[in-house]
This record gives C-alpha cells, structure tokens and sequence, in this order.
C-alpha cells in the first residue's frame, strides 16, 4: 500500500514508518517538525535500507495537503500529527483545539477530495478519564478530564462521523497508553523538546549526567508502593500495532475502536527499579506533591486487538528500559 504518515518525524511516527517499510509498503511522511526530527527519516532509511518521501508541512495548510495527495495518492493514511503534553493542554487550549481538532478536519477534508478512505488514528487512552472499572476495556465510558483528551475524543467522533457518511470509509482508533523504549538499532527513540513530559526520557536524562535527580509526583497513591501506576508500552510494539490495524483494516468494521496496552500496571517506583537493574545506575529521587488530575492507577485491556488484528505485546519491561538506555547512550545530544 501506498501510506501517508501525518507526524512521521516524531518518536512513534517514525518507529512506525520503519514498520511500514519493512513490511513492504510505500511511505510518505507530512511533519512540521514541531516535535520531530528530520534526520530521524534519514535513520530510518538507514535501518529498513528502502526510501520514504518527505514534505515538511503542517497537516492544517490545505494547499501542501491537496498537493501530496494528488501526487502520491495514497491508499491510507496513519494519523499522528498533534499537539501531546496535558499540562500545556490545560495552559493553551485553544492552541491544542487549533491544531489537533482542525488538524484532522483538515486532513479528512482532503483524503475525501481524492477517495482516499481509511484512516488509522493513533489516539489516546486518556479519552477514559478516571476509570469506573479496571482495567479499561473499548466500552469503558469516555470522560477525558483535560484539553488534550478531549482533543483526542473529539477527532474520534469527527472520523466515526466521516465513515458514516461513506460506507466505502475506513477508520481504525487505537487508543495507546505509556509507550517507552526505543528502536533496538539505538538509532531513533523519543528526543523530547525542552524538558521531558514523559517518565522514561526523564530517568534517561538522570541516567546520563544532564539532569541531576528525578521528580516523583506523589507517593501516596493506592498503590503497592505509593507511586502511580500506569501501562507501559514498548514503542515498537505500538507500531506494530498502527501496521497490523492498518492491514486488517478489510476484515475490520467501518469504525473500530482498540486498546493497545501491555495488560499490566507498573508503578514509577517499579519502572526506576527496572531501569537501575537494566543499565546499573543508580537514579537520584526527590518527592514532590501530586498534580492535579493523575491517578492512582489504570491498565489497559487489550484482548480485543489481539484477537481482531492479531497483535499482541512482545517486549518486556526490561526490554523497554534496555532499549531506552540505548538510545539514550548513543545518542547523548539527542538527534543533534
């Protein structure tokens, strides 16, 4: 297949293009490098030895959009271009409706002028909100308790809402949880800009000298520990999971909705644990109080990807913190 990439520079865009290309599908990556790096591509090329096409855009600019479409005529599209830090959701949210919500409206609007009709969204698991049951399951009622989550919901509804209207339309949503790790090359992994968002890049960071200690946010949660608790997932399995979604899609109702998940919880104090036992560094820890609006914990159901697109989690924790380290390692200064 011919595949358009929204986000195909970032850190899960790009270990999915690797996905695509070694399965033999044609790529063409739109990134405005926001959040990505171009020379991730070039790695890319590099690890799968086969070319991708590139245009550096942004998915709202309709001119560039109607431009690659009608030239590489693609036969689906894997959606990750968006905004993804909660906390700057809740400091910008006009900014996160911008870009997220008339990203995709953008980008539907263009796959309809030229027939293009199936789409996987990689969205997200914080459209559950504080979980009423665990661990969450696709019929988990959706309650997203921040911008970015409801951003995510929104574009759901607006792509179930595209598939109605065409019954020849296609739209697979994956709603992910924590990923982690990195490509087991130690060529790409997740480079955040300024400081990290997320747990993993964070103990890197310590781990490597740049940053001297790391923030736990609480320590009196329900937990085993006191520390939260969440589903990690290794990177490469979740692209795994956007290829398998997208090969499945035939066989596929015309609006599907999949958790993709390890199926476990693990709590931050765990996940440094794992890390410490991995690479044989020790990590510097200081506890500040919660920030509203975490929980205590939650894990993901993911029986029901593994039985339609015959997809499941391969690599464990420890595979996770190896491959982080890594990366990590070989690439001190990041993608510079």
């Amino acid at each position: 297949m011919r595949v358009l990439v929204t986000g195909g520079a970032g850190y899960i865009g790009s270990h999915t293009c690797v996905e695509l290309l070694e399965a033999g599908h044609e790529v063409f990556v739109i990134d405005n490098l926001s959040n990505g790096h171009e020379i991730a591509l070039d790695r890319v090329r590099g690890i799968t030895n086969r070319d991708l096409q590139f245009m550096n855009a942004d998915i709202r600019d309709a001119v560039a959009l109607d431009k690659i479409l009608n030239t590489f005529k693609p036969d689906s599209v894997i959606h990750f271009a968006g905004l993804k830090a909660v906390g700057e959701s809740v400091a910008n949210p006009l900014k996160y409706y911008d870009v997220n919500v008339r990203g995709s409206i953008s980008l539907l609007a263009a796959m309809s002028k030229v027939k293009c009709d199936n789409i996987v969204f990689s969205s997200s698991a914080t459209v559950y909100g504080k979980p009423q049951y665990l661990p969450y399951d696709e019929e988990h009622p959706t309650n997203p308790v921040n911008p970015y989550g409801r951003t995510k919901l929104i574009i759901e509804n607006i792509i179930n809402d595209w598939t109605k209207a065409d019954t020849k339309r296609k739209g697979s949503i994956l709603r992910y949880f924590n990923p982690v790790g990195a490509h087991e090359t130690g060529q790409i992994g997740e480079e955040p800009i300024g400081i990290p968002n997320n747990l993993m890049p964070y103990i890197a960071q310590v781990a490597d000298g740049r940053r001297d200690h790391l923030n736990i946010y609480g320590n009196d949660y329900d937990t085993s520990d006191g520390t939260g608790a969440r589903d990690y997932i290794h990177v490469v399995d979740l692209a795994s999971a956007h290829l398998n979604a997208l090969q499945s899609q035939k066989i596929l109702n015309n609006f599907e909705i999949l958790n993709i998940g390890s199926g476990k919880a693990t709590t931050v104090l765990e996940l440094i644990k794992f890390f410490e036992n991995a690479v044989g560094i020790s990590i510097e820890l200081r506890y500040l109080k919660r920030r509203d609006g975490d929980l205590d914990i939650f894990w993901a159901d993911p029986s029901k990807a593994m039985n339609l697109i015959n997809w499941q989690p391969k690599r464990s924790i420890d595979k996770m913190c190896k491959d982080a380290w890594r990366w990590q390692k070989n690439n001190l200064i990041g993608y510079a």
